[in-house]
C-alpha cells in the first residue's frame, strides 16, 4: 500500500514539473523582427505576355502547273536572290503541249488563208452578181469563223508555252529558304491550289513578335512602345524591340480575349530564328529616383496582441495632449479622433491600420486622402518600424508603381534608409535561424525580408 501512494505521488510530481516547465517555456517565448530598408533608386512596371518570332515578309513559292520535281536547286538555309532558279519540274508533257498546241495553229493559219482567198473569190462574183446574196453571206461567216480559229490556236500555243515556261520555279523575292517541303521525283498537283514547294523569309535581320495580350492589360500598350523580351535560346541574354501594331481583331481562347501586338525586332546578330517562344515585357511604366520598399514589408501584419498595444499607447497619447490643450484654453472637440499621422485609424470593417481585407492599404475610410471622395485603399499602405524604445510604430505611406517585387511608397514620415518590419518570428525560431511560414503574416510566424539588415530589438 506505501508503495502504491509513493508511485502515485511520484507521477503527481512529475505531472506539476511539467506543467511548470511548459509556462515558462511560454512565458519566456520572445518576439524577433526582421527588417527591410526603404531605397532609393527606380522602377518599372511592365505587362508580361508571350509570343513567337517570325520574319517579317515570309513568302511560300509554288508552282501553277503539276508534273514531277525533277531538280532542286537550294535546300534549307539557303541563301537566294530573286529569280534565281531554286528547282524543275519534268518538261516531257509540257513540251507535247507545245508541240500539239503549234499544230493546230498552222492548220488553223492553213484553214484561215483557204477561206480568206475563197471570200475573195466570192466578194468579187456578188459584185458582178453572179453568185447570190447567201453565197456571199455565207463565205463572210465562213472567214471569221477562221480567223477566230486562228486567234485561238495562237492562244492554246502562248499558254502551252508559259506552262512550259513555269516548269522552271524560281525565288520571288531574296532571302533565306526556311523551308523545303519536297524533294526530286516527287509528283506535285497544281489542279485546285497551288502546293508549296519552298518557304523563304525576306530579311531575318529584321523579325517581329506577335505577342497574345490579354484584353485586361492591352489598353497600357500603345504603339511606339518599348518591349524587351527572352527566349529560351539565349536565357541570360535581354533583347528589345518596338511595339508596331496593335491589332484589333480578337481571339478568344479558353473564354479569355486576347488581342496580337507585334512588336519589330532588329537581329543583326542573327541569334533569333524563326518560331522562337519569346516572353515579352511591355515597359508601361517608369518612376526614376523614388522612394521603394520591398513588397514584403507591405505584406506584413504584427499579431493582435502588439496591435492592441500600439493602440492604446496612441488612444493614451492622444488624451494626454487633448488635457493639455484643453488646459492651456483651446477648445477640443470631445468626439475627435486621434491624430491620423500618429496611429492607425480604425476603418469601418478593419482593425488597426487594415482596410477591411487582407493585405489592405492605409486603414479605415479616412487615411490619407483626406475624404470619402477618390479614396481607394489600395492605394495606402501601413509600415511598421520601432521606435526610440523598442516600441512598435505604424507609419503611413501611399503606394505608387510596382514592378512586382518593389514598391514605390510616399508619404511625410518615409525617409530613405529607414528600417521597416518585414517579419516576426518567435524565440525558438529565431533561435534556430528559420523564418516561420510565410503565408500567415499576421501570426508569430512571418516572412524574412529580402536584404534586410540583422534582427532588431525584441519585446
Amino acid at each position: 500500500m506505501s508503495k502504491t501512494r509513493l508511485a502515485l505521488a511520484g507521477t503527481v510530481i512529475a505531472g506539476i514539473a511539467l506543467f511548470v516547465w511548459a509556462a515558462r517555456g511560454r512565458a519566456g517565448e520572445e518576439l524577433s523582427f526582421r527588417f527591410v530598408s526603404v531605397e532609393r533608386g527606380n522602377l518599372e512596371q511592365v505587362v508580361a505576355a508571350t509570343g513567337s518570332l517570325d520574319a517579317v515578309t515570309t513568302v511560300p513559292v509554288g508552282t501553277q502547273v503539276s508534273g514531277i520535281i525533277s531538280e532542286i536547286y537550294v535546300d534549307f538555309n539557303d541563301d537566294v536572290n530573286a529569280g534565281q532558279v531554286v528547282a524543275r519540274l519534268d518538261r516531257s508533257l509540257l513540251q507535247i503541249a507545245v508541240q500539239d498546241a503549234q499544230a493546230n495553229l498552222a492548220r488553223s493559219e492553213a484553214q484561215y488563208d483557204f477561206v480568206k482567198r475563197n471570200h475573195e473569190r466570192t466578194a468579187a462574183l456578188y459584185e458582178q452578181q453572179l453568185v447570190s446574196e447567201q453565197e456571199f453571206n455565207q463565205s463572210q461567216y465562213d472567214l471569221r469563223t477562221a480567223e477566230a480559229t486562228y486567234a485561238s490556236s495562237r492562244s492554246s500555243l502562248d499558254r502551252a508555252e508559259q506552262n512550259l515556261g513555269y516548269a522552271t520555279i524560281y525565288a520571288p523575292i531574296s532571302g533565306r529558304v526556311i523551308e523545303r517541303n519536297v524533294d526530286v521525283g516527287q509528283t506535285v498537283a497544281a489542279s485546285m491550289s497551288a502546293p508549296q514547294l519552298f518557304l523563304i523569309a525576306n530579311d531575318l535581320s529584321e523579325m517581329q513578335i506577335l505577342a497574345s495580350v490579354d484584353e485586361s492589360d492591352i489598353g497600357k500598350i500603345h504603339e511606339g512602345q518599348t518591349a524587351r523580351f527572352t527566349v529560351q535560346a539565349y536565357p541570360d541574354d535581354k533583347f528589345e524591340g518596338e511595339v508596331r501594331q496593335v491589332r484589333l481583331q480578337s481571339k478568344v481562347q479558353e473564354n479569355v480575349v486576347n488581342y496580337t501586338v507585334v512588336v519589330g525586332v532588329k537581329n543583326a546578330s542573327g541569334k533569333l530564328l524563326p518560331g522562337m517562344t519569346a516572353t515579352v515585357d511591355f515597359l508601361v511604366g517608369t518612376a526614376t529616383d523614388v522612394l521603394k520598399i520591398p513588397n514584403a514589408a507591405l505584406r506584413f501584419r504584427p499579431p493582435e496582441s502588439l496591435l492592441s498595444e500600439l493602440q492604446e499607447r496612441r488612444r493614451a497619447e492622444f488624451e494626454a495632449r487633448r488635457t493639455e490643450r484643453a488646459a492651456g484654453g483651446e477648445t477640443v472637440d470631445p468626439g475627435a479622433a486621434p491624430d491620423s499621422s500618429a496611429a492607425p485609424r480604425t476603418g469601418r470593417r478593419g482593425g488597426v491600420g487594415g482596410t477591411g481585407r487582407p493585405g489592405g492599404g492605409a486603414g479605415g475610410q479616412g487615411g490619407l486622402a483626406g475624404g470619402r471622395g477618390n479614396f481607394n485603399p489600395d492605394d495606402f499602405a501601413v509600415l511598421y518600424t520601432l521606435d526610440d524604445q523598442g516600441r512598435l510604430s505604424a507609419v503611413r505611406a501611399r503606394k505608387g508603381l510596382t514592378d512586382g517585387q518593389y514598391t514605390e511608397i510616399q508619404g511625410p514620415n518615409v525617409e530613405e534608409g529607414m528600417q521597416v518590419i518585414a517579419a516576426v518570428t518567435t524565440g525558438t525560431s529565431a533561435a534556430s535561424g528559420t523564418a516561420a511560414n510565410p503565408l500567415q503574416p499576421g501570426g508569430a510566424g512571418g516572412r524574412d525580408g529580402p536584404g534586410g539588415p540583422p534582427r532588431g530589438p525584441r519585446f
